[in-house]
Parts: structure tokens; sequence; C-alpha cells
């Protein structure tokens, strides 16, 4: 960047001072102030972009490096299981091919399915259907208009 010493920043305000004029310059000042500072501001902005971006490159790699490694140890342990399993399984059914010829041909049937005979559609309460009678709980649903029908007055007794 240029470099400004005491000397070039006094000479471009005797400069300024004698182009601009006393009265404008200090609104001229002012203005590039702010354009400076907008300036600045600017450039640490994209200069910490350019950052994040770079760090976030840098994290998604770290990532990556450590999914894979956790991905290659759980297949080996996968595999070293797998391999344990089958060399255990071989032992124990080894045993098992001659010793029992009589129920070779035989396998047994899987268990039937059975409906376990719920009827889930209705509603059942805790309380047990004696109780409720007997307190006079009620049992069954009503509308609004069966119960305004239900406690209405007769109609012989009303006054006109």
């Amino acid at each position: 960047m240029i470099d400004f010493g005491f000397d070039k920043i006094a000479l471009i305000g005797a400069v300024a001072l004698i182009v601009i004029g006393p009265e404008k310059l200090p609104r001229v000042a002012r203005t590039v102030g702010h354009m400076l500072g907008k300036a600045q501001r600017y450039v640490a902005e994209v200069k910490a972009e350019v950052n994040r971006s770079i760090e976030l490159d840098e994290l998604k790699t770290q990532f990556e490096d450590a999914a894979r490694d956790v991905e290659k140890t759980v297949t080996d342990e996968v595999r070293q299981a797998n391999a344990a399993f089958e060399n255990e399984w071989s032992g124990v059914t080894s045993g098992l091919d001659g010793a029992t010829t009589s129920t070779a041909g035989t396998t047994p049937a899987p268990p039937q399915y059975k409906h376990p005979n719920k009827r889930w559609r209705l509603k059942r309460g805790a309380t047990p259907q004696w109780y409720k009678q007997r307190q006079g709980i009620r049992t069954r649903a009503q509308s609004g208009a069966a119960r305004v029908a239900r406690f209405r007055p007769p109609a012989h007794k009303r006054d006109p």
C-alpha cells in the first residue's frame, strides 16, 4: 500500500485548501473520511469471508477424514465379529452333522398366527360396569338433542 508520511499529507492538505477552498474543505474532508471508512470495512468483510471459507473447507476435510476413519473401524469390527461368529457356528454345527440322522428330514412347523380377539374399536375403561351401574354413572354416550329431549318437561304441564 502507499506509504503516507507527515510531509506528504501536509502537501496534499495544502493543495486541497488551494483547489477546493476553505469553505468546502471540511465537508469534502468528512466525505473522504466516510468513503475511506466504508472501503476499509468492505475490505475487512471480504478478508473475514475468505478466512471463513478457508476454515470451512479445512473443517470439511477434517470431518470427511474422521468419517472415513469411523467407517473403516466399524467395517473392520463387523468383519471380525462375523468371522468369529462363523467360526463358532461351524464349530457348533460340525458335531451335529453325523450325530442326529433320525430328525434330519423333519423340521418343526412354525407356530400358526392366532388372532388376539381384542375388540380394539371398543373403548374400554378401567372402572367395572357393575360399579358404574351401582353408582349411577353413565355408560353410554348421548347426543345433545337426546339429552334435551330426556330432561324436557312434558307438554301437558306447560302453562300457555
